[in-house]
């Protein structure tokens, strides 16, 4: 018996070029199959990833149960997983297809997910891979199909899904390359600025004039310490600082835009500059707070295992900036740039004098709902008049 695959393939090229949508696409790839005639019970999708939290995607698709999409973490109990599949193991033999009978897995067949389909009855496993073009950590994509058939998988059935790689190969390695788009836009510049990018905002001086809640912080005494302390525990101590500080953001609704060495620029919306009490520095001060709450108890956690303490200073502004493109004609960086952000670069400046891990401009306390308590003034350089400067009287 022979198949014809070619409107099921013309299917697959069309959906990936009109979407992103993984689930349907595993959903359609496998209702079209098995109005064939084919006997699937299970399979899978896995491509690898560019992505810091997950090393790898799988579509995965279950005939009493329908597709799902499961994400797969870097780590090592992930490594040990990956080092003792089929995929890998087709991967060292640099062969491209492999087949294994599961009612007849030998004990050199040590590959646990083989033996799990087994329990459930699997009889016959096929495994496909198709290479990606090199250049990029997007290798390829293996296709495994499975069947509990008693007899298995027959000649015509493989050879009518080998006939869709081709469509599949370029319908996946499309979806990929728009994850790992996206992901490594939002990881690098933020899900917002990384959308804004993806939407044209490319060019040089191509930026809006917005009002925004700003927030920056500073690690006190990082300097001293990088000087004297191992760098790999440096760098592993930051970034938990930058966990700690960086999360209540995020859960605020606001975005950090640039990480400053020991430090980082965070903005957050204003939809509506007249509206008071402004939402957006309601947020920005919750955020705060909360991130020196978070700050100090990582301290606390330190200080019971000997480990060094990082103060973090926060300084909370408001003011007009242009939100957008600067830098070379190749080489650009999607940020906030105006008086605003050095103002508030100035005032951070003042917190350790002041003994206040939190100060907040004036411009930021009038918008605010509130009750502060006023610190001081400041001089600002480049600034005429001095600046009142106020603190949250909350409890960190």
């Amino acid at each position: 018996m022979t198949y014809d695959t070619t409107r099921l393939a013309s299917w697959i090229a069309e959906h990936a070029t009109a979407t992103d949508d993984e689930n349907a696409l595993i959903e359609g790839l496998c209702r079209g199959l098995t109005e064939m005639g084919l006997p699937l019970w299970r399979v899978s999708i896995s491509t690898p990833t560019i992505d810091p939290v997950h090393r790898g995607i799988s579509l995965n698709w279950h005939a009493e149960q329908g597709g799902s999409r499961v994400l797969a973490p870097h780590g090592a109990e992930q490594e040990a997983v990956w080092l003792r599949s089929p995929i890998i193991a087709l991967l060292q033999s640099g062969e491209q297809f492999a087949r294994w009978r599961l009612d007849k897995l030998g004990t050199g067949d040590d590959y646990p997910l083989l033996h799990e389909l087994r329990m459930q009855n699997g009889t016959d496993y096929v495994l496909f891979l198709i290479g990606f073009a090199p250049g990029t950590a997007l290798r390829g994509v293996a296709f495994s199909m499975t069947t509990q058939r008693a007899s298995g998988f027959d000649q015509a059935e493989i050879t009518a899904v080998g006939s869709l790689l081709p469509a599949l190969g370029l319908a996946m390695a499309k979806l990929s390359l728009s994850h790992t788009l996206r992901e490594v836009l939002a990881t690098y510049l933020g899900p917002t600025t990384g959308g804004r990018v993806l939407n044209g905002q490319i060019r040089r001086g191509q930026g809006e004039k917005v009002p925004a809640a700003i927030l920056l912080v500073d690690l006190r005494a990082f300097t001293k310490l990088s000087d004297c302390a191992d760098p790999a525990d440096v760098v592993r101590w930051l970034d938990e600082h930058f966990d700690a500080l960086g999360k209540p953001v995020a859960d605020h609704g606001g975005e950090i835009l640039k990480f400053l060495g020991d430090g980082f620029l965070a903005a957050f919306p204003v939809p509506d500059a007249s509206a008071q009490p402004c939402t957006g520095c309601g947020l920005a001060l919750a955020a705060a707070a909360e991130a020196l709450r978070a700050n100090e108890a990582l301290n606390a956690l330190r200080r019971t295992t000997g480990l060094p303490a990082l103060e973090a200073d926060l300084v909370l502004h408001y003011g007009e900036v242009i939100y957008g493109n600067v830098g070379t004609s190749r080489r650009l960086d999607f940020t906030l740039i105006g008086r605003a952000v050095n103002e508030a670069s100035r005032i951070e400046a003042h917190c350790e004098i002041l003994g206040h891990a939190l100060l907040i401009s004036d411009s930021f306390a009038a918008r605010c709902d509130q009750s502060l308590e006023e610190v001081g003034s400041v001089t600002l350089r480049g600034v005429t008049s001095p600046q009142r400067v106020w603190t949250s009287p909350l409890n960190y």
